[in-house]
């Protein structure tokens, strides 16, 4: 029913967007002898490099999976050794293609999972605790005591944050708390950023320690109006500041790349970094207030270009730094809305339930049939975030019978990918902030089903960008921009493009199961 509001624009899809990772795939194409900017992709599930000409398009990426600690229910972590083992790797193996190909690398960007959290030795590179990672929820009864202290109002005015153990603050204190630096000589607290230009740049033979505004803005520790850290929220958290990197703008010379380390990019620049929720902002060219792109990835994240001004406080919602372009522009901040669990819960289906063998088989599965059956799936492994913001919620599989099978679980879970989305654009438009379009971007958006579920349960034309992999074109765009690459701001808009457009169908059916799905909500909520 809902197939004739997709119109499709198959002209804009490059070969090389075929080849691309959803589907765990690398692919390399000859070109002319061009200026090429990397884009260092630092992502949750894993870590890619990817080599973009001046028309933005694709032309050489390597990926490598990142492997996943679980040590206890609702705690994560990843190794920091790894995540710079498989940076230096895919970064290499691109390098060496594309120089072999004639191009010349002139610069890099690099985009990160956010608030994944890394206490590190900047004297030896020694971790002595895996990085806590953005899903982790050990630290929630701090961040309620937090709450109970009557410090929820502070933080959000200052931060456009929520107390919740999502954000970066009250992980660093944890791994204070737990001895994660006690040895350390040049002790420091950064997230993966910080982290990865330290050591890109030299680590303990003279790295460079820095973040950037965007990343920053997610550790509960910046102000998000004089764009620096705060004394008074590290009092509050009980982070020294002097623990963290120095705070620059999203588009800077970070540094150059040590040849010591990647041979084939001795010399090259550092000079954009974003958070990967922030790039897939830039990737999608929301550089006008009020545009707005979901990205389906690990997880699934709404973001707005909110303009010039820090955002006020909105319930359900909460305020970020998008970008701080320097001498490019003014900074632009954005209203975001998080949902921690979406590509997670495929791969649940294929890793843990071994439902489907790949996370391609989803899509078809869940169309095989005409709906879910009254099946409701909440994917609430980590937590709910917008705009629910329960840390101690839990997944549940609803409405069960004997009937049930694969194709009405995977239905449900295609169905919960959009119907947390589509409770964050409830939350915007409670919010007063004006939603024309959505942008779509990930892994998961590859699914037509989804992006027609997506436009008709939130009343939004949804548009699916022309390459799927927004974080890595919006951290090669932004460094190509402080490099001299691309002019400015119209001529990386203009490169935009889009494979699929859906428009709103009759939302009879669908809103029948969301309200299910939102009964199923209720019941994520621990007992007692």
């Amino acid at each position: 029913m809902l197939l004739q509001h997709c119109n499709y624009n198959l002209s804009t899809v490059s070969f090389v967007n075929f080849c691309f990772p959803y589907l765990a795939k690398e692919c390399s194409v000859k070109f002319t002898a061009m200026d090429i900017v990397l884009a260092l992709d630092a992502g949750t599930t894993g870590v890619r490099t990817v080599a973009y000409g001046s028309s933005t398009d694709p032309i050489d990426t390597a990926y490598r999976e990142l492997h996943q600690y679980f040590p206890a229910p609702g705690l994560v972590e990843h190794d920091p050794l790894e995540i710079g083992r498989l940076a230096l790797e895919t970064l290499s193996e691109v390098a060496q293609r594309v120089r072999a190909n004639g191009h010349e690398v002139v610069a890099l960007g690099i985009t990160n999972q956010r608030e994944t959290t890394i206490a590190f030795d900047r004297a030896s590179g020694r971790s002595a605790h895996h990085a806590l990672v953005w899903q982790d929820r050990r630290t929630t009864p701090q961040c309620e005591q937090l709450v109970n202290d009557g410090h929820l109002e502070f933080v959000r005015r200052s931060t456009g944050l929520v107390l919740d153990p999502y954000f970066s603050g009250t992980k660093m204190r944890w791994l204070l708390d737990h001895g994660a630096l006690d040895t350390a000589e040049v002790p420091a607290l950064g997230t993966v950023d910080s982290y990865l230009v330290w050591m890109l740049t030299g680590a303990s033979d003279g790295g460079t320690f820095i973040t950037e505004a965007s990343n920053a803005s997610r550790t509960m520790l910046l102000d998000l109006t004089t764009l620096d850290w705060s004394p008074r929220l590290g009092s509050l958290l009980g982070v020294p500041l002097e623990l963290l990197a120095q705070v620059r703008p999203s588009a800077s010379r970070f540094g150059l790349v040590s040849g010591d380390l990647v041979p084939e990019l001795e010399g090259v620049p550092i000079t954009g970094i974003l958070g990967d929720q922030q790039a897939a902002l830039f990737g999608q060219a929301c550089f006008a207030p009020g545009m707005v792109k979901a990205t389906y990835g690990t997880g699934s994240f709404l973001l707005a270009n909110a303009g010039s001004t820090p955002p006020q406080p909105r319930d359900g919602v909460i305020g970020t730094v998008a970008w701080d372009l320097g001498a490019f522009g003014p900074v632009s901040y954005a209203y975001e809305g998080s949902a921690f669990v979406a590509g997670a819960a495929i791969q649940w289906l294929r890793d843990e339930l071994g439902l489907i063998a790949a996370a391609s088989d989803l899509g078809p599965l869940a169309e095989s049939v005409v709906d879910s059956g009254g099946v409701s799936f909440v994917p609430a492994f980590t937590g709910l975030g917008s705009p629910f913001w329960e840390p101690e919620a839990r997944g549940v599989l609803t409405g069960l019978t004997r009937g049930s099978g694969r194709a009405q679980v995977a239905r449900a879970v295609v169905e919960a990918l959009a119907f947390q989305v589509a409770a964050m654009t409830e939350a915007f438009a409670t919010a007063g902030i004006e939603l024309r379009e959505l942008r779509a971007d990930g892994g998961a958006a590859a699914m037509d089903l989804l992006m027609r579920m997506q436009s008709t349960i939130s009343r939004l034309p949804v548009r699916r960008s022309a390459s799927l992999e927004a974080t890595a074109r919006g951290a090669a765009t932004l460094a190509g921009l402080e490099a001299g690459v691309w002019s400015g701001l119209d001529e990386i808009a203009s490169t935009w493009s889009s494979t699929l457009s859906c428009e709103p169908s009759d939302p009879t059916l669908l809103d029948a199961t969301y309200a299910a799905w939102r009964r199923s909500v209720e019941r994520t909520q621990p007992r007692v």
